[in-house]
């Protein structure tokens, strides 16, 4: 009982519901992992002990009292600082937002909570989401980054500080770090989640993602968070998705895989080229190496147009009041995007669909995901960088799912990160290929 921070969310979702261990019990284990290893970490910027246990005791109230339990009753979850909680700060990363108390909270925290969810805390994120560094240390090293700009949370889910926790991506934000540090991270088809309550950095990419120790945990927190939000436009009108039930099926065909190293294959270091090598070739036959298609070089460029105008516009507020306290490398960022043209934001949005049309045809082709980095290697060192985000752009771009998983390691330990891409709401499937792959490699 004293290794109750050991277990993922859906085994103390089923310990909590049987009665084997109260919530109480449980969030008090990761609180106590918390104090034995946040002092080096930093992977929290709020967190109120008491707080999260008298959440905890009155989550054991409810099952005492008979009540009807949500799929996440009791089990505890780090929300990243950018998203609103009514009982907590959120500070987003900056100076200016010190101390700011929203009045309500996001969407994906209201539907954490109303599955039974206790929120632990909430957790470091770069300055507004973006590239600077907040105060968390890689858990496998604290003199390496833990990536961005979801640094916290995977940081967190890594040490066994709590089992899952939220994130979001813009660009690299969930998958970096996730590789860095060692989890699985998950950024599913963009509107699948509602980002109401999330602070809005480009809405036209923004993704919520999360953290966590198992795929079925990728798949239960899904089945949380996802569905339609009337006061959020974006979200897409479609029919449950069966995560759960699909990830845990056996494909009825050995997945195929679409191996894909983008432009920035020459950046990844010597260590990946080899990890990489040695995975297609226990891979065989079910891999093929696929060049992307020429007109697909510009999806770095059309991202980086997009995301740059659209936070520029979003920042515009913080830009004209508080300018000299963002970092030097934000304000360069929101200088770039106010120079951005409306004739260039336009042509870089209207490239998306063409781009994502010819990525389609490759499952249509009978792949059934697209292999590839996750980052070119593992987690710098240095604390004043989060790491390159090149090998997730265009998958962000085009809004299609894909998850970071720990298969690979370099000489000294350090874990690798394998990025799995499958088409828009082709999600449950992805999840299916990403256990079917995560165990041949353990196989061996």
């Amino acid at each position: 009982m004293t290794h109750l921070h050991l277990l993922s969310a859906a085994e103390a979702a089923r310990w909590l519901q049987s009665g084997r261990t109260s919530s109480e019990a449980l969030v008090s284990a990761c609180l106590g992992q918390l104090q034995a290893r946040e002092p080096e970490l930093g992977a929290f910027a709020f967190i109120d002990p008491e707080h999260a246990l008298a959440a905890a005791r009155a989550r054991d109230a409810e099952r005492a009292e008979g009540r009807a339990l949500g799929p996440l009753h009791g089990v505890p979850v780090g929300i990243k600082d950018i998203f609103d909680t009514a009982d907590m700060p959120t500070e987003r990363g900056s100076v200016l937002y010190a101390g700011h108390q929203p009045s309500a909270d996001a969407h994906v925290v209201a539907r954490l909570r109303s599955a039974g969810a206790v929120i632990l805390g909430k957790t470091v994120t770069t300055e507004f989401a973006v590239f600077g560094p907040g105060k968390t240390r890689n858990p496998h090293d604290p003199a390496r980054t833990p990536g961005g700009s979801s640094s916290g949370s995977a940081a967190a889910v890594a040490a066994e500080l709590l089992p899952v926790a939220l994130g979001s991506q813009t660009n690299g934000s969930i998958i970096r770090p996730a590789a860095f540090c060692g989890v699985l991270g998950y950024k599913p088809t963009r509107g699948l989640v509602s980002r109401r309550g999330m602070f809005t950095l480009s809405p036209t990419l923004d993704h919520v993602g999360w953290f966590a120790r198992s795929i079925e945990d990728l798949a239960l927190l899904g089945e949380v968070l996802m569905g339609h939000d009337e006061a959020d436009p974006a979200t897409l009108h479609v029919a449950r998705l069966p995560l759960r039930e699909v990830a845990a099926a056996e494909p009825p065909l050995p997945p195929r895989f679409a191996f894909i190293k983008t432009p920035h294959w020459a950046h990844a270091d010597g260590e990946t080229h080899a990890a990489w090598k040695s995975l297609c070739q226990q891979l065989g036959e079910r891999v093929e190496e696929v060049e992307l298609f020429p007109s697909a070089m510009e999806a770095w460029r059309w991202h980086q147009t997009i995301m740059e105008a659209e936070m520029a516009y979003h920042l515009e507020r913080e830009w004209r009041t508080g300018a000299s306290q963002l970092t030097a490398r934000l304000r360069e960022q929101l200088e770039r995007g106010r120079a951005v043209s409306a004739l260039d934001y336009q042509r870089a949005k209207a490239a998306i669909e063409p781009m994502y049309a010819s990525l389609a045809e490759l499952f249509e082709q009978s792949y059934d995901a697209i292999l590839t980095p996750s980052a070119p290697g593992a987690a710098p060192l240095g604390l004043h960088s989060t790491g390159d985000p090149a090998f997730c752009t265009p998958w962000t771009l085009c809004g299609m799912p894909a998850t970071s998983l720990p298969l690979l390691e370099t000489e000294s330990g350090l874990p690798l990160g394998v990025q799995l891409v499958g088409p828009r709401l082709g999600d449950p499937r992805l999840l299916r290929t990403a256990r079917w792959l995560a165990q041949r490699v353990a196989a061996g």
